[in-house]
């Protein structure tokens, strides 16, 4: 590969957010209230909420079983009203889109950590995937506020009463975690720690731009990047406990925060990788090249396949460990007529799709076929999100139709328009970053 000289004074670019780009947000955005608010309207009419019981009657069943089996009442759920399915929704993409973000600044900060020269281009994308953090984190706040009772079974009147008809003696053995004002701090300090760490490294590079080129900046970046991580590794478990497996209160995974991890991180990579690819066809990002995308489609295509491990490794320690109890959780999303399809198609878009196409060396490094898989995974995970949460809330009342595209396009929209307003309030490119010709210069 040739040497390219090249002026760093003058690497830096300003990345523009108007136009087209904005247009298209714009319209995503649109087009996914509408959607929404048809799937809404059918809901209410009726035509959302087709009858499931025949094909859960054995889900329901074996539930009830173990239900009574373990002194439970993981069978019992309140009536359903249409806009319930519409507080699930929001849910669950402020759970997606809120991960995506952390995950998406988590691998910026690991750079640091990992002395990593190789992204240096492409760092402003990573971390501007911040900008969604505060936001979901009110999105959730609010939902949890408004529609805690539809999404959480522990948070009923009487669950932890042994004289009340609603009493679970599963449940009241959690109380001491599971409790509302305990939840929301944890809520809370979270959200918040990381719109701290999120606005704290952005100060540390933007001073970087304007500094004298020594390394006491990357330093400072980098013993932020390492707090981080470290209460990253708390927040991030107990957030998947919180947020997702509790919705289901009777069982749980000791690997529950491994796998939310790696959906929320090959998630975020698919769209470092859509992002990377639209700047360079908007003209932005002119020294990153293949070898740039290549290491990107090296991500996706491993982070798939940890995904997959983990994925099928839920089953494989239910089986190991013999535990059958913990069978229900999969029982109501196999033997569900509404949730079936949605179990097998995420391993296809998650697992099969990307590891057969990003196999070869070449797929890598094309934009198209790029394209292509982000896009897929992207979606693919979306589903699972909804195949995770949807239902342990709202049982053989749930689904995948209009409501969850819809509000899922919704807020896709406002996480693009978060992450293009805020890389337009600066540089693309970390000019005195003492990596930055690694980086122009890097080829594998």
């Amino acid at each position: 590969m040739a040497h390219v000289d090249v002026d760093l004074n003058n690497v830096q670019e300003q990345f523009t957010f108007d136009g087209k780009l904005k247009k298209n947000v714009t319209l995503i955005g649109g087009i996914g209230l509408v959607l929404f608010v048809l799937g809404a309207i059918f809901l209410m009419m009726g035509g959302g909420h087709e009858d499931h019981h025949a094909a859960v009657e054995h889900a329901t069943e074996v539930a009830s079983a173990t239900a009574v089996h373990e002194g439970g009442e993981h069978g019992h759920h309140a009536e359903f009203h249409w806009y319930d399915r519409i507080i699930v929704d929001v849910w669950v993409n402020g759970v997606f889109f809120t991960g995506i973000a952390l995950l998406g600044f988590f691998f910026f900060a690991l750079q640091f950590v990992a002395n990593a020269g190789w992204p240096v281009l492409i760092n402003r994308v990573m971390l501007n995937f911040r900008q969604f953090i505060p936001v979901g984190g009110i999105v959730l706040l609010l939902t949890f506020l408004v529609g805690g009772h539809t999404i959480f079974h522990w948070t009923h009147e009487g669950i932890a009463d042994p004289a009340s008809p609603n009493y679970d003696s599963i449940i009241a053995g959690k109380t001491d975690f599971l409790n509302t004002p305990f939840f929301l701090f944890r809520m809370i300090l979270f959200v918040t720690v990381w719109t701290l760490f999120g606005w704290a490294l952005n100060k540390i590079t933007k001073e970087e731009d304007n500094g004298d080129g020594s390394t006491k900046y990357f330093r400072k970046a980098q013993r932020m990047s390492v707090a981080f991580l470290i209460f990253f590794g708390i927040s991030e478990s107990i957030t998947s406990w919180d947020w997702v497996m509790s919705i289901d209160t009777h069982w749980y995974s000791t690997l529950f925060g491994w796998y939310l991890l790696a959906g929320w991180l090959v998630s975020a990579v698919a769209f470092m990788s859509l992002f990377v690819v639209i700047l360079q066809d908007m003209g932005y990002l002119k020294l990153v090249n293949e070898n740039h995308l290549h290491d990107l489609g090296k991500f996706l295509f491993g982070f798939s396949i940890f995904w997959a491990y983990l994925w099928f490794s839920q089953f494989l320690l239910i089986y190991y460990a013999n535990i059958p109890e913990e069978t229900i959780y999969f029982i109501d999303r196999l033997r569900s007529a509404t949730y079936a399809p949605l179990f097998f198609t995420i391993l296809i878009t998650n697992f099969i799709f990307p590891f057969f196409v990003l196999m070869t060396r070449d797929a890598k490094r094309k934009t198209i076929l790029m394209k292509m898989v982000a896009g897929i995974v992207i979606f693919g995970h979306f589903m699972e999100f909804c195949l995770l949460i949807i239902p342990g809330s709202l049982k053989e009342n749930g689904g995948f139709g209009l409501t969850e595209i819809g509000s899922g396009m919704v807020f896709l929209s406002i996480f693009l328009y978060l992450f293009f307003t805020g890389l337009s309030k600066g540089g693309l490119i970390p000019k005195n970053h003492p990596m930055i010709e690694e980086s122009i210069h890097h080829h594998t």
